[in-house]
């Protein structure tokens, strides 16, 4: 994603309404009560205009965070898996977000709130890690690390690029084991590689299996909760016949035990 976009990124919205929702089954996995009390959050009420369009019930669900854990999530721009992440795991839990120096230098205001929200009492169990890029690391191991549509930034040239055989290799290290690193993206063309990165900002969800694998994860699913057939996989992401709706794969690696 180019640093002029970034802005428009962070404020993609769609204005559809979700009622507060009940603990209910999702294909073939429950959505756990946890899960459902940290979307129902009176503190993130603006967010709930958004719950439809990303699913948050099936993505939460899907990266198996709970009660306790440790979470790790890359570029959390508005804030939005943030604040579902940070009253899911509680208290004795905690959510390191990381913000890349050449990511956060490109939008100062996003950046300033953020340092507002980690001050704010209800999301004490909140932090901010900001570092080179190229240079992941957090101070525990983590349960989960978790990147929503970010993983195709860091192959391009604003973001270093990115040596993405260390990178993975760092966020393997980062978990403990048994931990799982999610990943959402837009899907580009297959067979496309890293062709469409900078310029649709989308990724061939095969490359970002393959380079993830390479780093010792094992590949443990796929939800297609945020899949879009009618997407064609051609425009860019900002583009308005698409934007709020592009086809996301969604994939979860596993660190062996």
């Amino acid at each position: 994603m180019r640093p002029t976009v970034l802005a428009a990124l962070l404020a993609l919205s769609l204005s559809t309404a979700v009622p507060a929702m009940a603990a209910v089954p999702f294909g073939r996995q429950e959505v756990p009560a946890y899960v459902t009390a940290a979307i129902n959050d009176p503190a993130r009420a603006a967010d709930h205009h958004d719950d439809a369009r990303r699913q948050i019930a099936a993505v939460m669900t899907f990266a198996q965070v709970k009660p306790g854990d440790t979470v790790v999530e890359l570029v959390p721009a508005s804030g939005y898996w943030t604040r579902v992440f940070s009253a899911i795991v509680g208290l004795k839990g905690h959510v390191y977000t990381v913000w890349p120096d050449e990511m956060a230098k490109y939008s100062a205001k996003d950046y300033a709130n953020w340092q507002q929200l980690i001050t704010t009492p209800h999301y004490e169990n909140v932090s901010l890690l900001k570092q080179p890029a190229a240079q992941f690391s957090v101070p525990a191991k983590a349960d989960l690390v978790f990147t929503a549509q970010n993983y195709h930034d860091y192959h391009d040239p604003f973001m270093g690029p990115v040596d993405m055989a260390k990178f993975d290799k760092q966020v393997f290290d980062a978990l403990k084991p048994g931990g799982v690193f999610v990943v959402i993206d837009h899907v580009a063309p297959a067979g496309s590689g890293l062709a469409d990165t900078d310029t649709l900002h989308r990724i061939d969800p095969a490359v970002v299996r393959k380079e993830v694998e390479a780093a010792g994860f094992v590949f443990d699913g796929e939800s297609h909760a945020l899949r879009n057939p009618a997407d064609p996989h051609t425009n860019k992401v900002f583009d308005k016949s698409i934007r709020g709706h592009t086809d996301q794969f969604i994939y979860r690696f596993r660190k062996p035990k």
